[in-house]
């Protein structure tokens, strides 16, 4: 099977933006129509469970044998080949002249602009009607690639002349599509030229960022209410609609505190805000943002979790900023690094692929799309995730966000020749001089993180997020989450191994990659302690683990081979974790694999830790050195040093400090706290073994350490040293208080560090406009095993057969999940619903809930990536059906925060709030109709105290639900 990419496509928030944000069908004659139509051949479509087949005659169903048949034999159209294969029961297929991906025209034809990977998706996308049905969905297929082919010839399609220099570099090797795009492109005059190039050279043509003096620090002018309502009216205005409602107006009001000055330093005003589903909360707290960010000529930070967030706050920020060439200088996306394009790895991409190591025809799109990227960026921007999945590609040759990406901390800063075109650098500096700034948590927390570290040494801060004065963070119950990831340590054999690798660089044959030597040797050459602190790192690298660690570690035949002191480490580790885990774990450590407590600590890991320190030791010291040393560098040759020569030791000391200042010396602690005189845990932490599993074999072992806490280097870290701070959610508040105390906020006040501010923190709870009574049903399943697949299955496929599709279904478990899927699939296809699975097809998430979104009756099976980022509004998602309670999986880590944070009470708050959530993703507008359900029997009434007021929990049977949804849904 292809890799799958970890990036994620643009998701439209609605369905009907969707229908109006694509161009309609250009006129033309019959005879051009009848022309290219007969220039196609015929197009497949294989929605789960039938086939058929569209070309000159109609369309018509067909069996999957002829299915196959046509897909192997061609020439034939089809929406992404793999999953088209794996559908017929089939291997991926490999490129051919004959199998001809209408997904991949339309990224040539419209690079960067947003489809669903279906045949469904391009219908919509090429201005169609949705079709339904497999032979709709045939001839819908064989029209986009109709409509995508006559819009080229059309005079006003821009950049002819680029396109046709790449699609005959495309044609001649070997693209399906090569001759026709040609055709098409060559209906209207182009230039001839003896040499066109390769318009593979996309990183040479894009235009450079340019400096600009420093803003400077933000004014403190405050913002009052009466301004934000009024700011707020403006914003309704421009996106056409008529006055706010009375509840936003109040949030936009309230939500100003958080931006009115503070009076001492250390005392943040912070503002606990819960804003029900359809108040309108980003216009909401974007009114009082916008304007302290243009009365103080400062940047606002707004912080998400989900990337389908990120991008739709920069829709909602289009009614501030119309015009499209404002709204880029005023409203920018943040990312972390490893999210953009590297230009040097897309140019040694296209290299080697030219050279017969990779994906030509894949590096070509992904070069074109380069060129009409907003930002570049592979996760959650315009990139199109499924591109590199359609064909078997090895994942290693594949243009992907995986391969394209700066994952490693190996970017050489000015060094690199495409330097002043870089997406990151580019972003960094827009930030910079933007009104607001939408980021996302993780960015916020690990580089005020770094910041911080960075000024108690007396060192500037970096200015990524030099200028954090106000925050909002939208997504607020995800904060402690976050955090948690943020502010917390893993020692393991692949984080170990790429730490050798970003010193030594790659070590294997023909892979790619840059070392620390050739990253900034040459800033050393004049300064021989430089060097000789360089040399010794390198050196001392060599006793990190290697590549292929896993195999060493935890081999599936048991002949364990560990080299050096941290992979001998690891094997006293799963040495303890063997011992102690649970007789029935499976020898590859179950669906979630091991874990077990640390203390108290087996001979053989109190001894191999002791080595391991001193191995981690011997990195730590010379790359401190070397970090001192160009410190000294910037500081003695100020007045003579190169700007550029400047910006590369800042980018190297940035990934020294990293490195040298905050992660080995963690993991040290760690080590040597193995060794404290009490031999106990530190009660601020948790400390514990794990081995992560995956295909019944062990593939990495760690020594993890988490906060029990982890809003204390929270607030130290970014939420004292801020000006303001908004943290709003859906679902922030509990009812039901696990204390009692009776504050609605008790646990958000614990799990956002409020609850330790010297400033008490400010509540305002507003409830949903929403009829929930009228419009929403909640029903629990009573006659249901729940440990049965195939009861959960049964039950699934009548009630989404009830409800005629729209279907979301939510499992704790991907095992469970797995196995409904298996029986669920072929019943949900005799009636004509697609049914799509994570975990099961070969699409990422993002790509699964547009296809979910764009394809009305269709249903989706996911676990809590799906419960958290799915946003479909309208009738694509009408049921939604949770296969248990979504329990707290009992951890260690877990257990720990449940003594800390409240007992049984905490658990039910945890379990509550994600039912919250996800009944929010039912009801996204006022005419929406929805039906919520429980399919385990065992749930307390007291979980659904969460869910919005009017709604009205009843235990049913399930004949007696399904009828009840049939008659709801209608």
């Amino acid at each position: 099977m292809t890799a799958r990419s970890a990036s994620v496509p643009v998701s439209f928030p609605d369905r009907r933006d969707y229908l109006s944000s694509v161009s309609l069908d250009s006129p033309t004659s019959p005879t051009t129509r009848a022309i290219a139509l007969a220039a196609l051949p015929a197009a497949l479509a294989v929605p789960p469970g039938s086939g058929a087949v569209a070309d000159a005659e109609g369309a018509r169903k067909i069996g999957r044998g002829a299915a196959e048949g046509l897909f192997t034999g061609g020439p034939v159209l089809v929406c992404h080949a793999s999953l088209t294969a794996r559908r017929l029961g089939i291997a991926p297929p490999l490129r051919s002249r004959d199998l001809l991906d209408v997904l991949e025209l339309f990224a040539f034809v419209r690079p960067a602009r947003f489809c669903a990977p279906s045949p469904t998706g391009l219908a919509l996308a090429t201005g169609q009607a949705e079709p339904k049905g497999a032979e709709a969905q045939a001839l819908a297929l064989r029209e986009a690639g109709r409509l995508l082919l006559e819009e080229m010839t059309e005079a006003a399609w821009p950049g002819r002349e680029e396109a046709v220099t790449l699609a005959e570099t495309l044609n001649r090797a070997g693209w399906a599509w090569g001759e026709r795009v040609l055709e098409a492109l060559h209906a209207q005059p182009v230039r001839e030229r003896r040499q066109r190039g390769s318009g593979l050279d996309a990183w040479s043509r894009l235009p450079e960022w340019e400096d600009e003096a420093p803003r400077g620090e933000a004014g403190s002018a405050p913002v009052d209410s009466e301004s934000a309502r009024i700011r707020l009216e403006k914003l309704l205005q421009a996106s056409g609609l008529d006055e706010a409602r009375p509840t936003q107006s109040d949030y936009a009001a309230e939500a100003a505190y958080a931006f009115s000055p503070r009076d001492e330093e250390g005392r943040p005003r912070v503002l606990l805000a819960e804003a029900g589903t359809g108040t309108g909360k980003t216009l909401g707290y974007l009114a009082p943002a916008s304007l302290w960010a243009e009365r103080n000529a400062g940047a606002a930070w707004v912080s998400t979790y989900t990337r389908a967030l990120q991008r739709q706050i920069d829709r909602e920020s289009a009614s501030l900023w119309p015009d499209p060439a404002e709204r880029r200088k005023k409203a920018v996306v943040r990312k972390g690094r490893e999210n953009y394009l590297c230009l040097l790895n897309l140019q040694e991409t296209v290299q080697a692929a030219q050279l017969g190591n990779g994906d030509l025809i894949g590096a070509g799109l992904a070069s074109r799309w380069a060129m009409h990227t907003r930002d570049g960026d592979m996760t959650g921007g315009d990139w199109p995730g499924w591109l590199p999945t359609l064909f078997a590609v090895s994942p290693g040759q594949q243009a992907s966000a995986a391969n394209l990406v700066d994952r490693r901390g190996e970017c050489v800063h000015a060094a690199c020749p495409h330097y002043r075109t870089c997406f990151v650098e580019k972003t960094i500096r827009a930030s910079r001089r933007a009104d607001l700034v939408i980021a996302n948590h993780a960015l916020v927390m690990t580089q005020a993180a770094f910041d911080g570290a960075r000024t108690a040494r007396g060192l500037k801060q970096d200015g990524e997020t030099a200028a954090l004065k106000r925050i909002v963070f939208d997504e607020g119950h995800h904060l402690f989450d976050a955090a948690d990831g943020a502010f917390s340590a893993a020692l393991s054999g692949q984080e170990a191994a790429e730490l050798r690798r970003w010193i030594r660089g790659p070590e294997g044959r023909g892979r790619r990659g840059r070392g620390l030597e050739q990253r900034i040797g040459e800033l050393c050459g004049d300064s021989e302690q430089a060097t000789q602190a360089l040399n010794d790192a390198i050196r001392a690298a060599a006793q990190l683990p290697g590549e292929g660690v896993s195999s060493r570690i935890a081999p599936p035949s048991g002949e364990i081979n560990p080299v050096g002191p941290i992979e001998r480490f690891l094997v006293a580790a799963l040495e303890q974790l063997r011992a102690r885990t649970s007789e029935n774990a499976t020898p590859g450590g179950g669906e979630f694999g091991m874990e077990c407590a640390l203390f108290p600590v087996t001979e053989p890991v109190l001894e191999t830790a002791r080595a391991a320190a001193q191995a981690l030791a011997a990195v730590e010291a010379p790359l401190l050195a070397l970090s001192r040393h160009l410190e000294d560098i910037l500081d003695d040759e100020a007045a003579d040093l190169e700007p550029s020569s400047r910006a590369r030791i800042e980018g190297a000391l940035r990934g020294l400090d990293r490195r040298a200042r905050m992660t080995l010396p963690g993991w040290r602690a760690m080590l040597q706290a193995l060794e404290s005189d009490t031999g106990e845990p530190d009660p601020d932490f948790v400390d514990w073994l794990s081995a992560e599993a995956a295909f019944g074999r062990i593939h990495d072992v760690a020594l993890r350490r988490h906060w029990i806490d982890p809003t204390v280097p929270l607030e130290a870290a970014v939420v004292m040293p801020s000006h303001g701070v908004l943290v709003t959610s859906a679902t922030l508040s509990d009812p039901l208080a696990p204390s009692d105390s009776g504050d609605p906020f008790e646990l958000a006040r614990l799990r956002t560090g409020a609850a330790r501010l010297i400033e008490p923190a400010r509540t305002l709870k507003v409830d949903s406009p929403f009829d929930y009574a009228a419009n929403s049903r909640v029903i629990v399943i009573t006659d249901l095993i729940k440990d049965d697949p195939r009861q959960t299955a049964a039950a699934m496929r009548e009630l989404f057969l009830a409800a005629g599709g729209g279907g979301l279904g939510l499992f704790t478990a991907i095992r469970r999940l797995k196995a409904v899927y298996e029986r669920l699939g072929p019943d949900l296809a005799k009636a004509g619903i697609p049914l799509h699975a994570q975990h099961v097809d070969p699409l990422e998430v993002g790509a699964l809930v547009d296809v979910f979104r764009a394809e009305e009756d269709s249903c989706l099976l996911g676990t809590d990536a799906v419960r958290d980022g799915v946003d479909v509004p309208g009738r694509s998602l009408r049921i939604l059906a949770f296969d248990r309670v979504p329990w707290p999986r009992p951890d260690l880590l877990h257990k720990a925060r449940r003594e800390r944070f409240g007992g049984k009470g905490y658990d039910d708050a945890l379990a509550r709030g994600r039912m919250a959530q996800a009944f929010g993703r039912l009801i996204r507008r006022a005419d929406d109709r929805g039906v919520f359900v429980m399919l385990d029997a065992a749930c307390p009434t007291r979980l659904f105290a969460g869910l919005p007021p009017g709604t009205e929990v009843r235990r049913l049977g399930l004949a007696e639900a399904v009828e009840e949804v049939g008659a709801f849904l209608g």
